[in-house]
Protein backbone atom coordinates (compact mmCIF):
# COMPACT_ATOMS: atom_id res chain seq x y z
CA UNK A 1 0.00 0.00 0.00
CA UNK A 2 1.29 3.57 -1.09
CA UNK A 3 0.42 6.93 -0.37
CA UNK A 4 1.89 9.99 -0.98
CA UNK A 5 -0.97 12.14 0.71
CA UNK A 6 -3.87 13.85 -0.97
CA UNK A 7 -4.40 12.82 -4.87
CA UNK A 8 -3.62 16.48 -5.42
CA UNK A 9 -1.27 18.88 -4.16
CA UNK A 10 1.27 21.53 -4.90
CA UNK A 11 4.63 20.87 -5.73
CA UNK A 12 6.42 24.39 -4.97
CA UNK A 13 9.16 24.31 -3.79
CA UNK A 14 10.76 27.46 -3.78
CA UNK A 15 12.95 29.14 -0.80
CA UNK A 16 10.93 31.39 2.00
CA UNK A 17 12.50 34.40 0.56
CA UNK A 18 12.63 33.39 -2.97
CA UNK A 19 10.87 36.78 -4.90
CA UNK A 20 12.78 39.08 -2.07
CA UNK A 21 15.96 38.01 -2.99
CA UNK A 22 15.02 38.06 -7.33
CA UNK A 23 15.00 41.80 -6.92
CA UNK A 24 17.65 42.28 -4.78
CA UNK A 25 20.18 40.35 -7.68
CA UNK A 26 18.51 42.20 -10.06
CA UNK A 27 18.89 45.57 -8.64
CA UNK A 28 22.86 44.58 -7.82
CA UNK A 29 22.72 43.85 -11.47
CA UNK A 30 21.23 47.31 -12.61
CA UNK A 31 24.59 48.87 -10.25
CA UNK A 32 26.93 46.80 -12.28
CA UNK A 33 25.75 47.52 -15.32
CA UNK A 34 25.55 51.28 -14.78
CA UNK A 35 29.15 51.29 -13.53
CA UNK A 36 30.13 48.45 -16.37
CA UNK A 37 28.75 51.45 -19.11
CA UNK A 38 30.12 54.35 -17.08
CA UNK A 39 33.66 52.58 -16.95
CA UNK A 40 33.91 51.67 -20.32
CA UNK A 41 32.48 54.97 -21.49
CA UNK A 42 34.38 57.33 -19.51
CA UNK A 43 38.14 54.72 -20.23
CA UNK A 44 37.35 55.44 -24.18
CA UNK A 45 36.83 59.28 -23.77
CA UNK A 46 39.55 59.87 -21.25
CA UNK A 47 42.00 57.29 -23.44
CA UNK A 48 41.92 55.52 -20.15
CA UNK A 49 42.71 51.80 -21.04
CA UNK A 50 42.70 50.32 -17.24
CA UNK A 51 39.16 52.43 -17.21
CA UNK A 52 38.33 50.17 -20.08
CA UNK A 53 39.74 46.64 -18.89
CA UNK A 54 37.99 47.06 -15.70
CA UNK A 55 34.64 48.12 -17.25
CA UNK A 56 35.23 44.28 -19.30
CA UNK A 57 36.01 42.46 -15.93
CA UNK A 58 32.50 44.37 -13.99
CA UNK A 59 30.50 42.62 -17.36
CA UNK A 60 31.79 39.21 -16.19
CA UNK A 61 30.68 40.14 -12.84
CA UNK A 62 27.04 40.93 -14.04
CA UNK A 63 26.85 38.33 -16.19
CA UNK A 64 26.93 35.91 -13.17
CA UNK A 65 24.63 37.75 -11.29
CA UNK A 66 22.51 37.57 -14.43
CA UNK A 67 22.81 33.89 -14.32
CA UNK A 68 21.59 33.84 -10.56
CA UNK A 69 18.49 36.43 -11.31
CA UNK A 70 17.40 34.40 -14.72
CA UNK A 71 17.56 31.19 -12.38
CA UNK A 72 15.56 33.21 -9.72
CA UNK A 73 12.72 34.41 -12.49
CA UNK A 74 12.42 30.93 -14.15
CA UNK A 75 11.95 29.07 -11.11
CA UNK A 76 9.09 31.06 -9.80
CA UNK A 77 7.05 31.53 -13.65
CA UNK A 78 7.47 27.87 -13.62
CA UNK A 79 6.83 26.87 -10.06
CA UNK A 80 4.01 25.23 -10.76
CA UNK A 81 4.59 23.38 -14.35
CA UNK A 82 3.92 19.79 -14.18
CA UNK A 83 6.62 18.89 -16.08
CA UNK A 84 8.95 19.40 -13.16
CA UNK A 85 7.91 16.61 -11.24
CA UNK A 86 9.40 17.49 -8.36
CA UNK A 87 9.10 21.52 -8.77
CA UNK A 88 11.55 23.74 -9.69
CA UNK A 89 12.65 24.05 -6.60
CA UNK A 90 16.95 23.36 -7.59
CA UNK A 91 17.44 25.71 -10.27
CA UNK A 92 18.85 27.57 -7.81
CA UNK A 93 21.16 24.56 -7.01
CA UNK A 94 22.08 24.25 -10.87
CA UNK A 95 22.57 28.22 -11.20
CA UNK A 96 25.08 28.13 -7.67
CA UNK A 97 26.89 24.92 -9.40
CA UNK A 98 27.24 26.92 -12.91
CA UNK A 99 28.22 29.66 -10.79
CA UNK A 100 31.04 27.79 -8.96
CA UNK A 101 32.33 26.38 -11.92
CA UNK A 102 32.29 30.36 -13.67
CA UNK A 103 34.62 31.23 -10.64
CA UNK A 104 36.90 28.15 -10.76
CA UNK A 105 37.80 29.02 -14.20
CA UNK A 106 38.17 32.87 -12.99
CA UNK A 107 40.28 32.11 -10.54
CA UNK A 108 42.74 29.83 -12.91
CA UNK A 109 42.80 32.53 -14.85
CA UNK A 110 43.99 35.19 -12.51
CA UNK A 111 46.21 32.27 -10.80
CA UNK A 112 47.85 32.02 -14.86
CA UNK A 113 48.14 36.09 -15.27
CA UNK A 114 49.73 36.73 -11.81
CA UNK A 115 52.53 33.89 -12.08
CA UNK A 116 53.11 35.11 -15.84
CA UNK A 117 53.63 38.50 -14.48
CA UNK A 118 55.91 37.19 -11.53
CA UNK A 119 58.80 36.20 -13.76
CA UNK A 120 57.54 39.11 -16.76
CA UNK A 121 56.82 42.15 -14.92
CA UNK A 122 54.53 44.60 -16.67
CA UNK A 123 54.91 48.00 -16.22
CA UNK A 124 52.16 49.03 -13.67
CA UNK A 125 50.11 52.79 -14.23
CA UNK A 126 49.88 53.22 -10.71
CA UNK A 127 47.89 56.59 -10.81
CA UNK A 128 45.23 54.71 -12.85
CA UNK A 129 45.47 51.39 -11.16
CA UNK A 130 44.74 52.13 -7.29
CA UNK A 131 41.62 54.64 -8.16
CA UNK A 132 40.27 51.71 -10.27
CA UNK A 133 40.37 49.24 -7.78
CA UNK A 134 38.82 51.70 -5.33
CA UNK A 135 35.80 52.34 -7.66
CA UNK A 136 35.59 48.46 -7.85
CA UNK A 137 35.74 48.00 -3.83
CA UNK A 138 33.47 50.54 -3.31
CA UNK A 139 30.54 49.26 -6.39
CA UNK A 140 31.27 45.24 -4.73
CA UNK A 141 30.60 46.90 -1.36
CA UNK A 142 27.42 48.65 -2.68
CA UNK A 143 26.30 45.04 -4.26
CA UNK A 144 27.38 43.40 -0.77
CA UNK A 145 24.99 45.44 1.32
CA UNK A 146 22.09 45.66 -1.55
CA UNK A 147 22.17 41.44 -1.20
CA UNK A 148 23.23 41.32 2.67
CA UNK A 149 19.56 40.45 3.51
CA UNK A 150 19.36 37.57 0.81
CA UNK A 151 20.90 34.48 2.84
CA UNK A 152 18.22 33.83 5.07
CA UNK A 153 19.70 31.82 8.35
CA UNK A 154 16.36 30.13 9.96
CA UNK A 155 16.50 30.29 13.61
CA UNK A 156 14.01 28.36 16.00
CA UNK A 157 11.85 29.37 18.60
CA UNK A 158 12.74 29.16 22.28
CA UNK A 159 16.41 29.45 21.21
CA UNK A 160 17.25 25.51 21.72
CA UNK A 161 21.00 25.02 21.70
CA UNK A 162 21.48 22.56 19.00
CA UNK A 163 18.20 24.46 16.71
CA UNK A 164 16.58 21.19 15.62
CA UNK A 165 13.85 21.38 17.66
CA UNK A 166 10.71 23.96 17.37
CA UNK A 167 8.15 23.70 19.87
CA UNK A 168 4.74 24.89 19.41
CA UNK A 169 3.97 28.79 19.98
CA UNK A 170 2.82 30.23 23.70
CA UNK A 171 -0.90 28.72 24.42
CA UNK A 172 -3.36 30.84 25.27
CA UNK A 173 -5.82 29.82 27.88
CA UNK A 174 -9.32 30.89 28.32
CA UNK A 175 -10.55 30.77 31.90
CA UNK A 176 -13.72 32.40 33.18
CA UNK A 177 -11.52 35.06 35.22
CA UNK A 178 -9.34 35.93 32.01
CA UNK A 179 -6.58 34.52 29.78
CA UNK A 180 -3.95 32.97 30.41
CA UNK A 181 -0.39 32.44 28.49
CA UNK A 182 1.76 28.79 29.06
CA UNK A 183 4.97 28.40 26.90
CA UNK A 184 8.22 26.40 27.21
CA UNK A 185 11.11 29.18 27.39
CA UNK A 186 14.70 27.63 26.88
CA UNK A 187 16.43 30.73 25.20
CA UNK A 188 20.04 29.60 26.48
CA UNK A 189 18.81 27.78 30.03
CA UNK A 190 17.20 24.63 30.47
CA UNK A 191 13.77 24.43 29.38
CA UNK A 192 11.01 25.45 31.90
CA UNK A 193 7.01 26.57 31.84
CA UNK A 194 6.31 29.81 31.90
CA UNK A 195 2.76 31.11 33.15
CA UNK A 196 2.17 34.51 32.93
CA UNK A 197 -1.22 36.83 32.59
CA UNK A 198 -2.65 38.45 29.52
CA UNK A 199 -6.10 39.82 31.06
CA UNK A 200 -7.51 39.45 34.63
CA UNK A 201 -6.22 38.59 37.89
CA UNK A 202 -3.17 37.15 38.66
CA UNK A 203 -2.75 33.64 40.42
CA UNK A 204 -0.55 32.41 42.68
CA UNK A 205 2.18 29.88 42.33
CA UNK A 206 0.88 28.41 45.59
CA UNK A 207 -2.16 27.35 43.66
CA UNK A 208 -0.89 26.67 40.61
CA UNK A 209 0.76 23.57 39.36
CA UNK A 210 1.51 22.04 35.43
CA UNK A 211 1.09 18.31 34.99
CA UNK A 212 2.34 16.41 31.78
CA UNK A 213 1.16 13.25 30.39
CA UNK A 214 3.07 11.90 28.03
CA UNK A 215 1.91 9.93 24.99
CA UNK A 216 3.12 6.45 27.03
CA UNK A 217 1.27 7.48 30.16
CA UNK A 218 3.95 8.71 32.18
CA UNK A 219 3.36 11.78 34.39
CA UNK A 220 4.95 14.30 36.35
CA UNK A 221 4.21 17.42 38.13
CA UNK A 222 6.10 20.79 38.15
CA UNK A 223 5.84 23.29 41.32
CA UNK A 224 5.32 26.50 40.19
CA UNK A 225 7.29 29.90 41.76
CA UNK A 226 6.77 33.48 41.69
CA UNK A 227 9.18 35.20 39.52
CA UNK A 228 7.47 38.37 39.44
CA UNK A 229 5.53 39.08 36.38
CA UNK A 230 5.07 35.23 35.74
CA UNK A 231 5.13 31.85 37.34
CA UNK A 232 7.88 29.34 36.44
CA UNK A 233 8.70 25.83 36.99
CA UNK A 234 11.26 25.00 39.52
CA UNK A 235 12.06 21.84 37.70
CA UNK A 236 13.58 21.86 33.95
CA UNK A 237 11.41 20.04 31.24
CA UNK A 238 12.89 16.73 29.85
CA UNK A 239 12.97 16.28 26.35
CA UNK A 240 11.19 15.41 24.19
CA UNK A 241 8.56 18.53 24.50
CA UNK A 242 5.69 16.24 23.49
CA UNK A 243 2.88 15.78 26.11
CA UNK A 244 -0.61 17.21 27.18
CA UNK A 245 0.24 19.95 30.59
CA UNK A 246 -2.70 20.35 32.57
CA UNK A 247 -2.79 23.66 34.19
CA UNK A 248 -4.35 23.01 37.33
CA UNK A 249 -5.31 26.43 39.23
CA UNK A 250 -6.74 25.68 42.36
CA UNK A 251 -9.95 23.75 41.30
CA UNK A 252 -9.91 23.86 37.74
CA UNK A 253 -7.95 21.85 35.27
CA UNK A 254 -6.71 23.53 31.67
CA UNK A 255 -5.26 20.52 29.60
CA UNK A 256 -3.16 22.36 26.85
CA UNK A 257 -1.06 20.03 24.04
CA UNK A 258 2.20 20.89 23.09
CA UNK A 259 3.94 19.33 20.17
CA UNK A 260 7.35 18.53 18.97
CA UNK A 261 8.80 19.57 15.63
CA UNK A 262 11.85 18.96 14.22
CA UNK A 263 13.76 20.50 11.46
CA UNK A 264 16.87 19.46 9.34
CA UNK A 265 19.90 20.91 9.35
CA UNK A 266 20.50 24.83 8.42
CA UNK A 267 22.11 23.63 5.23
CA UNK A 268 18.76 22.27 4.29
CA UNK A 269 17.55 25.95 4.10
CA UNK A 270 20.36 27.55 2.53
CA UNK A 271 19.74 29.46 -0.83
CA UNK A 272 22.92 28.42 -2.75
CA UNK A 273 21.85 30.77 -5.79
CA UNK A 274 21.79 34.02 -3.39
CA UNK A 275 24.90 32.33 -2.15
CA UNK A 276 26.48 32.15 -5.35
CA UNK A 277 25.91 35.64 -5.72
CA UNK A 278 27.32 36.83 -2.48
CA UNK A 279 30.31 34.83 -3.30
CA UNK A 280 30.94 36.68 -6.81
CA UNK A 281 30.72 40.02 -5.33
CA UNK A 282 32.89 39.07 -2.05
CA UNK A 283 35.57 37.27 -4.54
CA UNK A 284 35.21 40.46 -6.38
CA UNK A 285 36.04 42.52 -3.08
CA UNK A 286 38.45 40.26 -1.91
CA UNK A 287 40.73 40.80 -5.04
CA UNK A 288 40.41 44.20 -5.14
CA UNK A 289 41.50 44.67 -1.32
CA UNK A 290 44.24 42.28 -2.59
CA UNK A 291 45.49 44.16 -5.56
CA UNK A 292 44.56 48.22 -3.46
CA UNK A 293 47.60 46.47 -0.97
CA UNK A 294 49.70 44.89 -3.68
CA UNK A 295 49.69 48.23 -5.81
CA UNK A 296 49.86 50.74 -2.34
CA UNK A 297 52.79 48.45 -1.21
CA UNK A 298 54.48 48.26 -4.88
CA UNK A 299 54.51 52.20 -5.80
CA UNK A 300 55.47 52.86 -2.08
CA UNK A 301 58.69 50.75 -1.41
CA UNK A 302 58.95 49.20 -5.30
CA UNK A 303 57.59 45.92 -5.12
CA UNK A 304 56.61 45.07 -8.04
CA UNK A 305 56.43 41.37 -7.00
CA UNK A 306 54.29 42.46 -4.80
CA UNK A 307 51.01 42.93 -7.46
CA UNK A 308 51.33 39.65 -8.93
CA UNK A 309 51.49 37.93 -5.42
CA UNK A 310 48.30 39.17 -4.70
CA UNK A 311 46.35 38.23 -7.60
CA UNK A 312 47.72 34.75 -6.85
CA UNK A 313 46.43 34.77 -2.93
CA UNK A 314 42.86 36.34 -4.48
CA UNK A 315 42.93 33.14 -6.85
CA UNK A 316 43.36 31.23 -4.04
CA UNK A 317 40.70 32.34 -1.97
CA UNK A 318 37.97 32.21 -4.92
CA UNK A 319 39.31 29.02 -5.34
CA UNK A 320 38.60 27.76 -1.84
CA UNK A 321 34.63 29.18 -1.75
CA UNK A 322 34.35 27.89 -5.62
CA UNK A 323 35.21 24.05 -3.68
CA UNK A 324 32.67 24.85 -1.21
CA UNK A 325 29.74 25.93 -3.73
CA UNK A 326 30.81 22.98 -5.87
CA UNK A 327 30.55 20.52 -3.04
CA UNK A 328 27.18 21.59 -1.38
CA UNK A 329 25.50 22.22 -4.71
CA UNK A 330 27.02 18.97 -6.58
CA UNK A 331 25.20 16.85 -3.43
CA UNK A 332 21.80 18.65 -3.86
CA UNK A 333 21.91 18.09 -7.32
CA UNK A 334 23.02 14.25 -7.11
CA UNK A 335 20.15 13.86 -4.65
CA UNK A 336 22.69 13.31 -1.59
CA UNK A 337 20.90 12.72 1.91
CA UNK A 338 20.94 16.57 3.27
CA UNK A 339 21.01 15.32 7.21
CA UNK A 340 21.93 11.78 8.25
CA UNK A 341 20.60 12.88 11.64
CA UNK A 342 17.44 13.91 10.66
CA UNK A 343 17.34 10.71 8.78
CA UNK A 344 17.76 8.38 11.56
CA UNK A 345 15.14 10.53 13.85
CA UNK A 346 12.78 9.60 11.07
CA UNK A 347 13.94 5.92 11.26
CA UNK A 348 13.62 6.08 14.82
CA UNK A 349 10.47 7.52 14.81
CA UNK A 350 8.51 4.99 12.69
CA UNK A 351 10.34 2.38 14.78
CA UNK A 352 9.54 2.59 18.62
CA UNK A 353 6.55 0.96 17.81
CA UNK A 354 8.39 -2.25 16.87
CA UNK A 355 7.63 -1.49 12.77
CA UNK A 356 10.84 -1.63 10.50
CA UNK A 357 11.73 0.65 7.73
CA UNK A 358 12.90 -1.45 5.22
CA UNK A 359 13.96 1.26 2.85
CA UNK A 360 14.30 5.30 3.10
CA UNK A 361 14.98 8.44 0.98
CA UNK A 362 15.31 11.50 2.21
CA UNK A 363 16.78 14.05 -0.77
CA UNK A 364 16.01 18.06 -1.01
CA UNK A 365 13.59 20.00 -3.30
CA UNK A 366 14.40 23.43 -2.22
CA UNK A 367 15.54 25.52 0.10
CA UNK A 368 13.86 24.54 3.34
CA UNK A 369 12.09 21.55 1.44
CA UNK A 370 13.24 18.20 1.81
CA UNK A 371 11.62 14.75 0.27
CA UNK A 372 11.29 11.40 1.20
CA UNK A 373 10.37 7.76 0.21
CA UNK A 374 10.10 5.03 2.58
CA UNK A 375 9.05 1.70 2.85
CA UNK A 376 7.84 0.31 6.53
CA UNK A 377 7.44 -3.51 7.69
CA UNK A 378 4.67 -4.18 9.81
CA UNK A 379 2.68 -6.41 11.60
CA UNK A 380 -0.20 -4.00 12.34
CA UNK A 381 -2.90 -2.88 10.33
CA UNK A 382 -1.72 0.49 9.95
CA UNK A 383 -2.12 2.97 6.72
CA UNK A 384 0.26 4.99 5.32
CA UNK A 385 -1.23 8.16 7.17
CA UNK A 386 -0.67 6.03 10.44
CA UNK A 387 3.05 7.00 9.43
CA UNK A 388 2.78 10.69 7.72
CA UNK A 389 0.80 11.53 11.31
CA UNK A 390 4.14 10.83 12.74
CA UNK A 391 6.61 12.44 10.49
CA UNK A 392 4.23 15.59 11.26
CA UNK A 393 6.96 16.89 13.62
CA UNK A 394 9.17 17.36 10.41
CA UNK A 395 8.57 20.33 9.48
CA UNK A 396 10.77 20.39 6.66
CA UNK A 397 9.33 17.56 5.32
CA UNK A 398 7.26 18.73 2.33
CA UNK A 399 6.55 15.75 -0.07
CA UNK A 400 6.30 12.04 1.96
CA UNK A 401 5.62 9.06 0.09
CA UNK A 402 5.10 5.79 2.20
CA UNK A 403 4.35 2.16 1.27
CA UNK A 404 3.35 -0.27 4.11
CA UNK A 405 4.46 -3.84 3.48
CA UNK A 406 2.79 -6.25 6.00
CA UNK A 407 4.66 -9.19 7.43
Amino acid sequence: MTDTGSTTHAHIFLGEGHDKNERRTWLVIWLCGFMMVAEIVGGLMFGSIALVADGLHMSTHAGALLLAALAYTYARKRAGDPNFTFGTGKFGDLAGFTSAIILAMIALLIAYESVSRLFAPVTIHFAEAIPIACLGLAVNIASAWLLSGGEHHHGHSHGHAHGAHDHDEAHRIATDAGTLVLEVFEDGVPPRFRLHVETGPAVTAQATSVETVRPDGARRLFAMTDRGGYLESADAIPEPHAFTAHVRIGQHDYPVVFAEHEHAHASAHRDNNMRAAVIHVMADAAVSVLVITGLVLARTFGWLWMDPLAGIAGAAVIASWSYGLVRDTGAILLDMTPDRVMEKRMRDAIEADGDRVTDLHLWRLGPGHLGAILTVSTAKQRRPDDYRRLLDRFRTLSHVTVEVESR
